[in-house]
């Protein structure tokens, strides 16, 4: 059980091979799409987490994010902006995590 809690898209994937493919494919067809560069990309991704509140996923995303070149402010502001959406839900539940998350990786890659 504590795999499926770490690692949920493993479990998906094994459970549902087919099904994780086509996923998959779709999620590369998002990310390969033109209208948004990789890095606003990864913001509305965060944006869009934060208002379920997905923490697991907001992690995930603020490490790619960072990597393309975000600010902290930068991913604090996409988290903000789920207030008019989803109310205070969201920033409770992923601001603490995201700004942990991209202080972790400012600290391993520098």
């Amino acid at each position: 059980m504590k795999d499926s809690v770490s690692n949920p898209m493993a479990v998906f994937q094994q459970e549902a091979p087919e099904v994780a493919k086509a996923f998959d494919n779709l999620i590369q067809s998002l990310v390969s799409s033109k209208g948004l560069d990789e890095k606003t990309k990864q913001l509305v991704y965060i944006a869009m987490k934060a208002t379920e509140p997905d923490e697991m996923a907001v992690k995930f995303h603020v490490s790619m994010a960072k990597k393309l070149g975000a600010t902290k402010e930068e991913v604090t502001d996409a988290i903000l902006m789920t207030l008019t959406v989803s109310g205070i839900k969201g920033v409770v539940s992923c601001l603490p995590a995201a700004v942990k998350q991209f202080e972790e990786v400012t600290r391993t890659a520098g």
